[in-house]
């Protein structure tokens, strides 16, 4: 008996030890979901209060804020208001580039995951992350000194286009559409493949009849992160869009999105007044811009089927 102590001891202590370890876990896991919480919460709180002054403390009027194309907000006898160009300009960017990465995006997952061998993946997957990789601003300097000049002497006008920042953005979101798509395509089960095959469908039949629309919701996701990502950048589309204060009409025309004016007259504006205010109003848009994506997003994971 005397013995068996020692080894009770043991255990009773590895058990506590255990236990502890345990708490500490649950502490630490939970800590870090209540600061994430508390920092969304508090980024909308902020953001919702400032950009809702300059509708209810300097009285801008928010239809002529959605719906003007006139911006001069630093006209002290008239300040005009209008973020309809600004608006246009970051959904034209956004949606033309979804348009241009998307194939590309969920073709190469195909590539990889259906078509190629095991070296084609082991090539063109350090690719995506090399583009992952890349800073914004390095695709916005490429972007300028290449392609705004390609632009304008094959296309016409001054290269700093609609057309320029689609461009730019696409190659951006490919590796997020890319990725999400590769791995929405390598989680379908092989089943889907078997009995395909079993029915007499060629390759192609399969992944077009089959595999696509098995992983069209998480296709459709990647597309829509791929989105709310261009949506949401600044740097590389400021460099080459032009950022004119004009409505654009056609893709090479010179354009402004909500992102490329917020770093452009932030710093010019005196905090607190009107102007500024105006900038926290566009804010408080894309950040509602991107709830909506979000939302989008849940949407469509609640619809897959596998």
């Amino acid at each position: 008996m005397e013995k068996l102590a020692p080894a009770k001891d043991r255990l009773l202590k590895s058990e506590k030890n255990w236990m502890n370890g345990e708490v500490r876990g649950k502490i630490i896991v939970y800590l870090c979901a209540i600061i994430m919480i508390s920092a969304t919460i508090a980024i909308t709180i902020f953001l919702g209060s400032k950009g809702l002054q300059s509708f209810f403390k300097n009285g801008v009027s928010l239809i002529e804020f959605l719906t003007s194309k006139l911006w001069n907000p630093s006209d002290q006898a008239k300040p005009l208001y209008g973020a309809l160009p600004f608006i246009t300009g970051s959904f034209a960017v956004t949606f033309l580039s979804a348009l241009i990465a998307a194939p590309l995006g969920i073709g190469g997952a195909i590539f990889m995951t259906e078509i190629a061998p095991s070296w084609g993946r082991k090539i063109l997957q350090p690719v995506i992350e090399l583009l992952v990789g890349i800073p914004s601003v390095v695709y916005g300097f490429i972007g300028l000194t290449v392609l705004v000049p390609f632009v304008r002497t094959h296309f016409g006008g001054l290269g700093f286009s609609l057309l320029s920042g689609m461009i730019v953005l696409s190659i951006m979101i490919l590796p997020t559409i890319t990725t999400i798509a590769t791995d929405a395509m390598s989680s379908l089960p092989n089943n889907l493949r078997e009995g395909s095959f079993a029915l007499g469908a060629t390759r192609w039949q399969t992944i077009r009849k089959v595999l696509i629309p098995a992983a069209l919701p998480n296709l459709l996701t990647a597309i829509v992160l791929g989105m709310a990502r261009a949506f949401g950048e600044a740097l590389a589309v400021q460099m080459v869009i032009g950022n004119v204060k004009d409505m654009p009409h056609s893709l090479l025309d010179a354009s402004a999105t909500l992102t490329t004016i917020i770093t452009l007259d932030m710093g010019e504006t005196t905090f607190g007044s009107p102007e500024n205010n105006i900038l926290w109003s566009m804010g408080l848009l894309l950040l509602i811009m991107s709830f909506a994506f979000i939302l989008l997003i849940r949407y469509l994971s609640s619809r897959r089927k596998i």
